[in-house]
């Protein structure tokens, strides 16, 4: 099964199922959205995540597509039917990146810092290449709250890279040597291990 022509994904996930994850009832695309793409992810534990569309939503910055609720375990999306896999993936990432532990958040770290000190521009969204951009090297050589910041949204972004089955989109502008090394790197941490979200 490919899903997006990426080694890391092209196996079905095999561990067993996962953390239930819950839309309203009665919404039925949302319902096969979510079936979907859950097959997809890495097998999961955690409590319930409560799943909701709206038809607007702001953060501190203006319109976003999504935001997640970590602690309350809710996520609220409000963006178009096409970007939806995308969306979806990215904030469930979020919640593994929450309960991902220290030893493997500071791993991601070390590769995106190799990254930085080898000048890679670009990003697998605009979630994290906005934050990239504002990023000074004194943030990076500090592991500064924005670099921090910026290291959870790049994860997330590789994440629905990976695992939303969209082989192409205009926020995919990392250099493809970069796009393997982030691969290889949820290869060897995240592929075919069940996570804690």
């Amino acid at each position: 099964m490919s899903l997006n022509g990426n080694p890391v994904t092209n196996v079905q996930q095999s561990v067993a199922r996962r953390a239930p994850l819950v839309v309203p009832p009665g919404d039925r695309w949302l319902t096969r959205q979510v079936e979907r793409l859950e097959r997809r992810l890495p097998a999961a534990d955690g409590s319930p995540v409560w799943i909701e569309r709206v038809a607007r939503l702001h953060d501190g910055r203006g319109e976003a597509h999504a935001g997640s609720f970590l602690r309350h375990r809710r996520m609220v999306i409000a963006c178009s039917r096409a970007e939806f896999p995308r969306v979806f993936v990215h904030e469930w990432f979020h919640f593994a990146w929450l309960r991902a532990g220290n030893p493997l958040r500071r791993d991601f770290e070390a590769l995106l810092a190799a990254e930085y000190r080898a000048g890679a521009r670009g990003e697998l969204g605009w979630s994290a290449e906005w934050r990239k951009n504002a990023l000074s090297g004194a943030e990076v050589r500090r592991r500064a709250r924005r670099w921090r910041e910026y290291c959870c949204e790049s994860l997330c972004d590789t994440g629905a890279w990976l695992y939303a089955g969209v082989a192409r989109h205009a926020e995919f502008t990392l250099a493809a040597r970069f796009r393997g090394r982030r691969q290889a790197w949820f290869a060897h941490h995240i592929a075919g291990r069940r996570m804690s979200i």
